[in-house]
């Protein structure tokens, strides 16, 4: 039974939807790199790639690098075309190089988006199987492309700013350029001064401290309490394997309060011991919560061979369960650095002393008239690049890690 949609219609579709995208995406790249005033001309690529859509589901060459090659070429034309030979640039305000490239990385980009999309549709009435698939693979490609969006503009823009001095910004607020012959110690001008200036080495210092202790104490219970709960029987067992992540039905600011006077009259209050009694307290829950179901897959078998061979609860832990589980570990444990790291309400609250300012409480005491916008994006930088690279080197070790162990027989 065929039904739902027709071959035409969905390349018609997907072409208006890519090119449109792809032309607001690459406008807005051309703004923010070279801070041109530019119009944005969607209609026309809508149009344009409504057009180019029949093309690609009728062209079809003996091979795809032929097959591009022309439908590239068909692309740009039509975008050429259609706005009137000013896709980008109605106003002259580019080079004719820019204006070129643009075209040419709009074209490519909004013809394999609608070849990746329909696929090897036919121009007739298509299944209910084939239409499905051109929809989720037309839904796919949107989420990604916002997703995409979502995390890499902002950081763009984050790093432009940093780089860029205050006049230049003042100048011109949308054009995020730099230019590499100022030289290296003007464009790290503001990371320079904000080691020298305002002790940014103390504070990536002190949130690394409460970040590793806090992983420590985290995987210090969290390991041993998850094997209990999913290898062991004991009272209770089922009550606390359902309710240990009842403490994040607790917003974190109705905690802030009693846990501000409890430290402050222990003394804990202004300290970074009082950070890392926090945090692995509200971390903890969801480690357990991760590692159980990890935890819980391993064969039991393991188990009994090592209590078989002499060996303790815990030397079954330490020798056999966490290396088998070093994956589930590693990724705990970056989970709850990221969590201590990027921590704001309880450092906010609880200290005062600016030389025990984390990363977090620091920079947002640079969100002031008094301190320049770039420093800000600046210390913004410096705050999530560790992370990243943390996340990037844990990658990695989590996807050739994932087969280290098996059970032999």
């Amino acid at each position: 039974m065929k039904f739902w949609m027709h071959g035409m219609f969905g390349a018609v579709l997907a072409g208006g939807i890519w090119v449109a995208l792809w032309q607001i995406i690459v406008t807005m790249a051309l703004i923010v790199t070279t801070g041109a005033g530019l119009t944005l001309q969607a209609g026309p690529a809508l149009l344009a790639g409504m057009v180019a859509g029949p093309v690609a589901i009728l062209l079809r060459p003996p091979t795809r690098l032929v097959r591009h090659g022309i439908g590239i070429t068909v692309m740009a034309a039509l975008l050429w075309g259609f706005t009137l030979g000013a896709p980008f640039d109605p106003n002259g305000l580019l080079p004719a190089w820019q204006s070129v490239v643009a075209i040419i990385i709009a074209a490519a980009a909004g013809w394999l988006s609608l070849t990746s999309t329909i696929g090897a549709m036919a121009p007739a009435m298509q299944a209910r199987y084939a239409a499905e698939t051109f929809y989720l693979r037309l839904l796919w490609g949107l989420g990604l492309m916002m997703f995409v969006l979502i995390v890499a503009v902002p950081f763009y823009v984050m790093v432009m700013t940093s780089l860029k001095s205050q006049q230049s910004l003042l100048a011109n607020p949308l054009d995020f350029s730099i230019d590499p012959a100022v030289g290296g110690a003007v464009l790290f001008r503001s990371y320079i001064e904000l080691f020298t200036e305002y002790d940014f080495g103390t504070l990536l210092l002190n949130s690394a401290i409460v970040s590793v202790a806090t992983v420590l104490i985290t995987l210090l219970f969290s390991v041993p309490g998850a094997y209990a709960v999913a290898k062991l029987r004991f009272p209770g067992r089922k009550w606390l394997s359902g309710s240990v992540l009842l403490i994040y039905l607790i917003p974190a600011i109705i905690l802030v309060i009693p846990l501000y006077a409890v430290f402050s009259q222990l003394g804990l209050r202004n300290s970074l011991l009082g950070l890392c009694i926090v945090y692995p307290a509200t971390t903890i829950p969801v480690a357990l919560y991760m590692l159980r179901g990890y935890f819980a897959g391993l064969p039991s078998e393991l188990d009994d061979a090592g209590l078989m061979d002499g060996l303790s609860r815990l030397q079954i832990i330490t020798r056999i369960a966490m290396p088998l589980s070093m994956p589930a570990i590693a990724s705990v444990a970056l989970y709850v650095f990221m969590i201590a790291w990027n921590e704001f309400l309880f450092a906010f609250m609880f200290l005062d002393d600016v030389k025990l300012f984390t990363l977090s409480r620091g920079i947002v005491s640079l969100n002031s008239s008094e301190v320049p916008r770039q420093h800000l994006m600046a210390g913004a930088v410096i705050a999530t690049t560790p992370v990243l690279i943390l996340f990037l080197w844990f990658e990695r070790f989590l996807v050739t890690g994932l087969t280290a162990g098996s059970v032999k027989g």
